[in-house]
């Protein structure tokens, strides 16, 4: 990735400063090593074939599949026998800023959010593009390409848009397959906002529904039918996330995290991480981070 905007720390892909977001092609012969990286990806197989590794198991790739992961999944690629892969990375600071509208849509809501979150995925979404719309996604992801050279400040914008081009070719899929709805609530989308700026607080559903002046049990309705879950997994999930992401970049104690992102109990902590990423908390930043950091670094 010499000639990409893409460095590796320990087994942490991360961006060089500066970059918001990268879409490029890869081929992997055997295998491709275990890693995790510090922004979204999402990826598109155009060719060959191999497995994807990751926590929610092996999964066999052909062209046409795309997978999103979201910041700290851990995964890697084994059997590949000239898998093409066509990789997308965007920053979190930019799915958080110029991408915060996407929240209110249901269906890129529901790919960048809420999807990965529910069920058992582990923050992430795999799917199946038709012929038809992987050609689509392949253009999207050539006009991002092209501008790979070319300075952030003049072409932000054309940046954005065909990255929202290419979620939107993806989300639709995912919609299509999971037949869901097409409205969400405003209040859930509240909620999710509330939640994420203070992770910390010892939020409880019936604060969070007094906050939105919803009964509980209406609140709770309205979240499952939009994200599968109530608000209160979600919170938990985020948490997990976000732990994940300070075991990388920081070299805070372990248990000073847990109570930064709102568990000060240290076996709660390690359950609800465990239990999400498969590892924990420790085994994590030992495999994954390879350098250590002091609290500000990045």
């Amino acid at each position: 990735m010499a000639d990409e905007p893409v460095r590796t720390r320990g087994t942490v892909l991360h961006f060089v400063e500066g970059t918001v977001v990268h879409a490029g092609t890869h081929l992997h012969e055997k295998s491709h090593p275990l890693h995790t990286h510090s922004f979204f990806e999402l990826l598109l197989v155009t060719g060959g074939e191999g497995v994807h590794h990751s926590l929610a198991g092996r999964q066999h790739l052909r062209a046409g599949d795309a997978i999103l992961l979201r910041p700290g999944v851990w995964h890697e690629y084994v059997d590949c026998d000239g898998l093409e892969v066509y990789n997308c990375c965007f920053s979190a600071d930019l799915v958080r800023r110029e991408l915060a509208w996407a929240r209110e849509d249901p269906l890129l809501g529901y790919l960048l959010w809420t999807g990965p979150f529910s069920a058992q995925r582990r923050g992430m979404i795999a799917t199946h593009l038709d012929p038809a719309t992987a050609h689509e996604a392949v253009g999207h992801l050539d006009g991002l390409r092209r501008l790979r050279n070319q300075p952030l400040s003049r072409h932000r914008g054309e940046l954005i848009g065909w990255l929202s081009l290419y979620l939107s070719c993806v989300a639709r899929t995912v919609a299509d397959t999971e037949e869901r709805g097409e409205y969400t609530h405003p209040a859930v989308v509240d909620a999710m906002r509330m939640m994420e700026a203070d992770p910390a607080r010892r939020w409880t559903l019936t604060d969070l529904a007094g906050e939105l002046h919803l009964a509980p049990g209406y609140l709770v309705r309205l979240f499952k039918s939009v994200t599968g879950m109530p608000p209160m997994a979600y919170l938990s999930r985020h948490r997990v996330e976000l732990a994940a992401d300070r075991l990388l970049h920081t070299d805070l104690p372990i248990n000073r995290i847990g109570e930064s992102v709102g568990w000060p109990d240290q076996n709660y902590f390690a359950r609800r991480f465990k239990s999400h990423y498969g590892l924990s908390a420790s085994v994590y930043r030992q495999r994954f981070n390879g350098i250590r950091l002091s609290p500000s670094g990045h």
